[in-house]
């Protein structure tokens, strides 16, 4: 469990039980839609959740915590990419979402540990240096108060260099959403089925819902058109550690961040603790041991340190890197979507929720930067790259499914291991637990048929493709898949 879900225990909510009606419709209870239903209440306008497990549950309670503008090396990519003028709407989106955050939580006297903080950027290898330099330079020409920094920082490795963003912030995120959930009309433990846009009426497991406005906050949106968000996103997951170290050991004055994102860390303090993290890969690709990596590097950076909590993370990644926030598609004007944070969620869902809260009460105030995060800048060319790329990897699937025989039998899966096999002339997914019960469940991915691949890790089925991933029974985890993955039924 994350130190966030461990600390803070949000109230339950019933689910949903029969047909209900309101202005607005938002799937997800993460940050994200939370904060759209909040600034949505503060105009009257009736706004719903729908949240298929518990608010706050997924990526929201699994975050760094980290508020901030400084996205990685970002800036200097994205003046390059898109031009200067789009990157200045870009910092200034979310420059207006850190205010937010700290007029919100002034304003309600909100005790969530926020903390101003800088930011950091570092890197240990000389090859990212001149990159470093760049985003600085590129940064500070944007109006942010950046600077680079060079050598040594107060952490227990060397370092080539760093750029620094100050008056940043950090917090815990659900001691903030305890606050701001007050009021809100949420359904928990309600998943929508499916939603059809023409009557702009939900299909869930508790009944149906209608509503003027929908929106997506879901993470992955599920409806394949008319948006084809599976063609422009991908998900990736990180690895996070809760330390309590020694009393002699560095005390971090800030939050950072190694350039090189794979195989770096992410550290920052919280109440006395290090969060301590890495390990990103592309959901679908982990070959084991990243818990195991994150565990000797703290043990050797930090000797004497306790693991008091350990979790991981999931996050959409757009093809530009920039989100999606606005209108789902040309053809549903009452249809929103915020997505596509790529790890930095806590600005980015408050940009969604501005952005999208704005343009359901009609009025202009994001009018200004909406243009970067249009959801219809669809880059066909990348699109189909993206496709291509993830259709290798279903049709290799099948392909191996059909004519493949794997040399394991059912015997070689031993106890708290997966494996796919051949067994009864089909490819299965095979999990044998610690007492050594065997479960089986088809490999193809209930989504869009893409071959699933165990996550030793997490001891889960995990899809390469989009991201989806189930439980060793095969009961789905994280979207775009809303049905489970069965051997029987497949």
């Amino acid at each position: 469990m994350s130190l966030w879900l461990d600390t803070c225990k949000l109230p339950e909510y019933d689910a949903l039980d029969k047909d209900i009606e309101c202005d607005v419709l938002i799937m997800g209870g993460g940050l994200s839609g939370i904060l759209t239903a909040f600034l949505l209440k503060q105009k009257g306008v009736d706004a719903c959740i729908v949240e298929s497990d518990r608010i706050a549950n997924g990526t929201t309670g699994r975050t760094t915590g980290k508020v901030t503008i400084q996205h990685g090396l970002c800036y200097h990519n994205f003046l390059n990419q898109i031009g200067r003028e789009k990157t200045l709407m870009y910092k200034i989106a979310n420059d207006e979402a850190l205010k937010t955050y700290r007029y919100i939580v002034d304003k309600l006297n909100i005790e969530c540990d926020f903390e101003t903080k800088p930011a950091y950027v570092y890197t240990t290898e000389p090859k990212y240096a001149e990159a470093i330099k760049e985003e600085a330079e590129v940064a500070k020409g944007l109006g942010i108060d950046a600077e680079y920094i060079e050598g040594k920082l107060p952490l227990p490795f060397p370092t080539e260099c760093a750029v620094k963003f100050n008056n940043q912030a950090q917090f815990h995120p659900l001691k903030f959403i305890s606050s701001i959930i007050q009021g809100l009309k949420i359904y928990e433990k309600t998943k929508v089925l499916e939603i059809d846009v023409e009557k702009h009426v939900a299909r869930t497991t508790g009944g149906k819902i209608k509503a003027r406005h929908i929106v997506f906050a879901t993470g992955f949106p599920f409806n394949y058109t008319p948006g084809y968000y599976f063609l422009r996103m991908h998900q990736k997951r990180s690895y996070l550690l809760a330390l309590e170290i020694q009393s002699d050991s560095p005390q971090l004055d800030g939050m950072y961040l190694d350039a090189n994102g794979e195989n770096g860390f992410t550290l920052r303090m919280y109440n006395g603790m290090l969060l301590f993290g890495g390990g990103s890969h592309r959901t679908g690709e982990n070959s084991g041991g990243k818990y195991d990596y994150l565990i000797q590097s703290a043990n050797k950076y930090y000797p004497g340190c306790r693991i008091v909590h350990q979790w991981s993370a999931q996050d959409c990644v757009s093809l530009d890197n920039i989100p999606y926030i606005g209108q789902f598609s040309a053809s549903t004007p009452n249809i929103f979507v915020t997505t596509g944070y790529r790890k930095w969620g806590m600005t980015g869902s408050m940009v969604g929720a501005k952005i999208v809260a704005d343009m359901i009460l009609g009025q202009n105030d994001t009018e200004n930067y909406r243009e970067v995060f249009n959801p219809q800048r669809f880059n066909l060319s990348a699109s189909a790259v993206n496709l291509f790329k993830d259709t290798v990897k279903a049709v290799k699937g099948l392909a191996k499914e059909k004519f493949t025989i794997p040399k394991e039998e059912l015997k070689e899966v031993n106890s708290g291991e997966g494996k796919v096999i051949e067994y009864l002339g089909k490819k299965v997914g095979v999990y044998r637990d610690d007492e050594g019960t065997v479960y089986t469940v088809s490999t193809k991915c209930s989504h869009l048929g893409c071959q699933l691949e165990w996550n030793q890790d997490e001891k889960s089925w995990d899809c390469p493709c989009h991201g989806s991933r189930f439980d060793y029974k095969g009961f789905v985890i994280d979207n775009p898949a809303i049905h489970p993955v069965n051997f029987l039924d497949d």
